[in-house]
């Protein structure tokens, strides 16, 4: 049957929205995220973080950057007893991208190629897990992959009508989605 997971998105839901994050000593987590991730990994689900990361097809800053900044913000999960089960990023953009980096993907949410790509890797039920983004994207990357239940926070970017309509429900704080995790992992 495959199992539950929780798919966040980084910038805006496990960080503070501030453009392009790549360097440590401007990553600052979003009060409550921990809690969130130990409570959904005492409900069973697995924690997968799916993140566009436009800065890197700009030219605003490298792989490497960007995967040290993983390195570090997966040790202090670990030094708060989570275990994050998968990163994925999309390095692209179809428009604004450099070199090999300008390409239409599978991976740039909305697609949903993250999402498939980690359900894969981790035998993953889609249609039981939850997705937490704070934009449309997250939500048509949720939708599009056949994921069960898709919210927005609002700690990211300003949410427009459409934002609203397309969500299963709109968060004000991260921690609110605890209780929804809890009927989500109830098959009752």
């Amino acid at each position: 049957m495959g199992q539950l997971a929780l798919f966040i998105d980084r910038d805006g839901v496990v960080n503070v929205e501030k453009e392009y994050v790549h360097r440590i000593e401007d990553f600052e987590f979003i009060d409550g995220v921990f809690d969130v991730c130990r409570e959904a990994q005492r409900l069973g689900y697995r924690l997968i973080i799916i993140t566009n990361q436009a800065g890197i097809a700009r030219g605003y800053y490298q792989e490497s950057d960007y995967q040290r900044l993983t390195d570090w913000m997966l040790e202090q999960f670990s030094k708060e007893g989570i275990r994050i089960d998968g990163t994925y990023f999309c390095p692209h953009h179809p428009v604004h991208g450099q070199g090999k980096y300008r390409i239409e993907c599978e991976c740039r949410k909305p697609a949903p190629g993250m999402i498939l790509r980690a359900a894969d890797e981790h035998n993953l039920c889609i249609g039981r897990s939850v997705l937490v983004g704070d934009k449309s994207s997250d939500i048509e990357a949720g939708r599009a992959a056949g994921v069960g239940k898709c919210y927005l926070v609002s700690t990211g970017h300003a949410l427009t009508t459409r934002d609203i309509r397309q969500a299963d429900s709109v968060l004000d704080d991260i921690r609110d989605i605890v209780s929804l995790l809890e009927d989500d992992a109830d098959p009752r």
